[in-house]
């Protein structure tokens, strides 16, 4: 009788439920094992998963105070985009009137040249108090 006879009679003795339940925890604790391998290398087998893996998870998890930090961060940051749009729109303001102001004296050059007469110089002032 060999080692293999041995083992298959003691595994013939089992009953099925407590077979099923011996391969499922073989199975998992294989699964555990190439898990705790893959992370920690050699280290798992010498010392297994121990106590600064739960607080490695626990550290990097965001604290009340970080969350409040990035809210204010994002409260400034919605201020100074508010202030930017407010800067942005001042300065189209500026920059159109700025350019009615040359376009209208350039019309009147234009037209004291003899190049507009009138009528051309009174539509293009129009359009220029349409815009």
């Amino acid at each position: 009788m060999t080692g293999w006879d041995l083992v298959s009679n003691i595994i013939n003795q089992f009953p099925p439920v407590a077979m099923t339940l011996l391969l499922v925890a073989a199975i998992a604790a294989v699964i555990i094992g190439i898990v705790g391998f893959s992370k920690h290398g050699i280290d798992f087998i010498r010392h297994g998963f121990n106590q600064n893996f739960l607080n490695d998870i626990l550290s990097k998890l965001a604290t009340k105070e970080d969350i409040n930090r990035l809210e204010t961060r994002l409260e400034k940051v919605e201020t100074e985009m508010g202030s930017m749009k407010t800067e942005l729109a001042t300065i189209k303001v500026n920059h159109f009137g700025h350019l009615k102001d040359f376009l209208t004296e350039l019309t009147s050059i234009l037209q004291d040249k003899g190049i507009f007469n009138n009528t051309d110089k009174t539509r293009l002032d129009n359009k220029l108090r349409g815009m």
